[in-house]
């Protein structure tokens, strides 16, 4: 028997969950403490808003939301590392990221509040919406990195996928193109161990997620995903890579859900709470403030200031939602189509006239 290929996954790590700074080589963003409080801001902030946004589902204020808790520095990580002008195509909770390049929390909720104009949202025009139906956006993410390639355009397109949706002929097939073609892209598979009710190891019985990209021929590497200085650094070289012709990278980030699945969900059913518990050791919040603090960046006074102003964007944000009105039912038909067919044009008016007479 003779071996054609062997192969190693590599892990990344920068910031241990004392928050300590390991490694030989510490990348420049490690002593960016001004960029870092930034970063830890935002992670605050997108924390406090989630955990209003479940508030509010619970009081019948929003539909089904899906929690981003325990998910802070992976996704900040990916959004931060990204130029304005590459793509984003995310999954569904990926506010974060989103949050960084300049969609407004009021959008998310009136998006979870089943009001259409939340998609319209603010930030790049060019980044995908929202995607429920899970890895689809794996594919449309490697359609828009062939056009940046068939423009000569120095760009790339950032898709995100959970360790369920690995499991997605989608997620494959956009790797099998993306190997294909050279394509200017980034695959992040956030590995949070639980794909709503199936744990990681029903999943794939490979050591890894990552490695699932070498099947298809690209470079892939793991990285700890509560280590926010790990996956910027990481999403950096992987788009530096892509910018220069290379081709793309498969990461995946390790990870924990630290709440439901989403509202609709009870995660108490078929995970145990011992486990929840322990993976609140490696929280990525957590693990930022000590490292800032640990190196005098951060103190109490101003975790107390910030919780206060986080908290008061976030019920700003809450008013403006809760403002925007109704949209009516009419509205349904706006984002359809560029050129709307005459059939759908008659039920439209048919839905207008209804509205009407009921507002009459």
């Amino acid at each position: 028997m003779t071996t054609v290929a062997s192969f190693n996954i590599d892990y990344l790590q920068y910031l241990t969950p004392n928050g300590e700074l390991v490694g030989d080589k510490k990348p420049r963003i490690a002593t960016d403490f001004e960029k870092l409080k930034s970063i830890y801001e935002l992670m605050v902030l997108t924390r406090t808003f989630d955990s209003k946004a479940v508030a509010l589902q619970r009081t019948g204020k929003l539909g089904t939301y899906a929690s981003c808790l325990g998910h802070e520095a992976v996704h900040i990580g990916i959004g931060s590392a990204m130029a304005e002008s590459d793509v984003f195509a995310p999954m569904y909770r990926e506010y974060g990221a989103q949050f960084y390049r300049g969609v407004k929390m009021s959008e998310v909720l009136n998006y979870w509040g089943g009001d259409e104009r939340g998609s319209n949202f603010s930030g790049p025009q060019h980044d995908f919406p929202w995607c429920v139906p899970i890895a689809t956006q794996c594919t449309h993410a490697a359609g828009a990195a062939m056009a940046m390639k068939l423009r000569g355009e120095k760009r790339a397109a950032v898709s995100v996928v959970g360790d369920g949706g690995s499991s997605k002929g989608d997620f494959l097939e956009a790797i099998n193109a993306a190997s294909a073609f050279t394509l200017p892209m980034v695959l992040m598979i956030v590995n949070n161990q639980w794909a709503i009710s199936v744990p990681r190891k029903k999943q794939s019985a490979g050591r890894t997620l990552a490695q699932k990209g070498l099947a298809g021929g690209l470079p892939s590497l793991q990285v700890d995903g509560n280590d926010y200085i790990a996956v910027y650094t990481a999403v950096r070289a992987a788009l530096k890579r892509a910018y220069e012709g290379k081709g793309a990278t498969v990461i995946e980030a390790i990870t924990y859900r630290l709440s439901d699945h989403t509202t609709a969900d009870d995660a108490s059913r078929y995970r145990p709470d011992d486990e929840v518990e322990n993976a609140r050791q490696f929280e990525p919040i957590k693990r930022m403030r000590k490292y800032l603090m640990s190196n005098k960046q951060w103190n109490e006074q101003l975790e107390n200031q910030l919780l206060e102003t986080s908290k008061k964007e976030v019920e700003e944000a809450v008013d403006e939602y809760l403002s925007s009105g109704n949209p009516g039912v009419a509205s349904m038909f706006d984002y359809m189509f560029a050129d709307m067919p005459h059939t759908l044009e008659a039920q439209k008016q048919y839905a207008l006239d209804l509205e009407e007479k009921s507002n009459g």
